[in-house]
């Protein structure tokens, strides 16, 4: 027969939550901001943003319902033109605008903000699901963005200025530039692998590998020439990296 002990409860010291996440102020001001307006007039605008489309719900602070306001297109004058008709036809609320995360990026977020509309942009894996939903549209993505908001149970991302946005763009571009020179050495590698031509040195892309590559000769002008035009297309991406890393080096010291 097992015997068990029995702790008591109150000598097992209670953790201590930590957070998942450094908060950033300006998403915690602008969620205390979302949070407040819900017991206030306000107006939560639910976008699901495409490239040339942007469906738009409308969630009032005072009820309940979701209203679905229609598909605009895709530019900045068209969510101008649904602001200043949202503040026409409620001038008493504030707007609260809301979108996933995706490829139009921050300056709609930023654009918004600017004339005077709050906005989040919210990270897709965040936003809260119900289990089973597989049935997604856009306007049904709207719906949910707007509800969610009015409810408070969404938190956005940070939003970078422009010029940290600039240094970001720069960043991914090296990396992009990176990437290619990584693939055109694969190939370059299957090429000559393909006619029987390896480097038998240790470490390729070395010096001495360059010097190797000089010296290879193939047998048809055909040949030569797609082999003389991937070496270029590897020189060439590494005096673009070489550009790159100067231009982030002046970026850092600014």
């Amino acid at each position: 027969m097992k015997t068990y002990i029995l702790r008591d409860p109150n000598a097992v010291e209670p953790q201590k939550l930590r957070p998942l996440h450094t908060p950033d102020p300006q998403t915690e001001a602008l969620a205390d901001h979302l949070l407040t307006t819900v017991r206030g007039p306000g107006l939560f605008i639910g976008l699901d943003v495409h490239n040339d489309t942007i469906a738009v719900s409308l969630a009032p602070g005072d009820s309940t319902e979701v209203r679905r306001y229609g598909v605009l297109g895709g530019s900045h004058d068209d969510v101008l033109r649904l602001i200043k008709k949202l503040r026409a036809a409620h001038p008493a609320a504030s707007l609260n605008f809301c979108y996933e995360a995706g490829p139009r990026g921050y300056p709609l977020c930023r654009f918004i903000r600017a004339h005077g509309a709050q906005c989040l942009i919210v990270a897709p894996s965040k936003v809260p699901r119900q289990p089973g939903d597989r049935v997604k549209t856009d306007r049904r993505d709207a719906d949910q963005l707007a509800r969610l908001l009015r409810a408070g149970e969404l938190s956005g991302i940070y939003v970078p200025d422009p010029q940290d946005e600039a240094v970001r763009d720069l960043i991914r571009a090296r990396y992009q530039v990176q990437t290619q020179q990584h693939r055109a050495r694969q190939q370059l590698k299957m090429f000559l692998l393909r006619h029987n031509i390896r480097y038998a040195g240790a470490k390729p892309w070395t010096a001495a590998h360059l010097r190797f590559l000089a010296t290879v000769k193939l047998p048809f002008a055909e040949q030569q020439f797609v082999f003389q035009e991937m070496v270029h297309v590897i020189s060439e991406a590494g005096a673009r990296l070489e550009r790159y890393d100067k231009e982030i080096a002046s970026a850092v010291q600014a």
